[in-house]
């Protein structure tokens, strides 16, 4: 399965620099890591390996927009506004979606995909030109968060405009993250690590009872490294940037997230967004939605709500950081 991510989720993990134990395989179009503190070294690895990779197939089956027969792609398919019944998993990341798209006024949007295969960044690419006027017009008449009604019982979706087509690819990784720490937990392995793509998600604390350490990349085309390193003892972690999937026309960039309230790519010198919550799903939309925001509306959203995130800003050839106070604490 291939997935167009609406974040680009960039995060290395520290964690194996202390005794653990790992697991990885391949889901969801991305490759996933679970790491397990050394005192787990007892329990049943095969087991717990067979677990994850059935709970990601079975959440695959759910989200994927390529897979024909998955239950997002035959709601895409039908083209009608009544209610459409789905499984307790996608009602709730529809209603957190669309939480998150009214606290950040459009900046996220689930619907937004319309736009990001005009601009060349989903599964047929773009010669790298820009759409014309009448494209982008055409475009946003199908896409708005508000086009999209969720119920929770019995769960269901409805189209208000029956073109819509959605994609939880910016929440899914996220999403998944935080179902296999809960599987974990509940098979006797609370202290444990979980990365999806560049979603992560922890639980417990690394052997020695410390908390498990993440490295946030440094989000420059010719001097990758690491920008910051938090600790995290049960919380998640998501960035979202423009710096690996963008293409430029002269001298202007065009990165792959797009701003659903104008149609087109941010501009400015916001190069990445990384946050911290206690929800990976929310973190990994939040990510999105405060990138597209900007570094000024985004840290003074993520300020007053007390959201955890670091904006890392290019300068010509280094990196400014600016930080919310939650997030300050968490570094090492």
């Amino acid at each position: 399965m291939k997935w167009f991510a609406a974040a680009l989720l960039s995060l290395a993990s520290l964690a194996g620099a202390t005794e653990t134990l790992t697991l990885t395989g391949r889901a969801m179009g991305t490759g996933w890591t679970v790491k397990l503190a050394a005192a787990d070294r007892d329990c049943d690895l095969g087991a717990i390996r067979r677990q994850v990779a059935e709970k990601l197939e079975q959440l695959e089956q759910l989200f994927s927009t390529y897979r024909p027969n998955s239950e997002l792609s035959l709601f895409n398919a039908a083209n009608r506004t009544e209610w459409i019944a789905v499984s307790p998993e996608m009602a709730h990341v529809a209603a957190e979606s669309r939480r998150i798209s009214e606290l950040t006024g459009g900046a996220f949007d689930v619907t937004v995909e319309p736009l990001v295969r005009l601009w060349g960044f989903g599964a047929e690419r773009r010669a790298g030109d820009i759409p014309s006027a009448a494209e982008l017009a055409a475009a946003r008449a199908n896409v708005g968060w508000l086009l999209l009604d969720v119920r929770a019982a019995p769960p269901a979706l409805r189209k208000l405009q029956p073109r819509l087509t959605v994609d939880f690819s910016s929440m899914a990784k996220g999403f998944a993250a935080d179902a296999v720490g809960e599987l974990l937990t509940a098979s006797g392995v609370p202290n444990h690590l979980v990365q999806i793509g560049g979603d992560v998600r922890t639980g417990g604390t690394v052997t020695g009872g410390e908390g498990w350490p993440i490295a946030i990349e440094q989000p420059l085309d010719d001097a990758p490294g690491v920008a910051a390193v938090v600790t995290l003892v049960g919380r998640a972690v998501s960035t979202s940037g423009d710096y690996r999937n963008f293409f430029h026309v002269g001298r202007q960039r065009y990165g792959h997230i797009i701003d659903p309230r104008t149609g087109r790519p941010p501009t400015g010198n916001l190069a990445s967004v990384s946050v911290v919550h206690n929800s990976c799903a929310t973190s990994s939309a939040l990510a999105t939605a405060l990138f597209v925001l900007g570094a000024e509306e985004g840290l003074r959203l993520a300020t007053s709500e007390g959201i955890a995130c670091l904006f890392l800003l290019r300068d010509g050839t280094r990196l400014v950081r600016r930080a919310t106070p939650e997030f300050e604490w968490l570094l090492q």
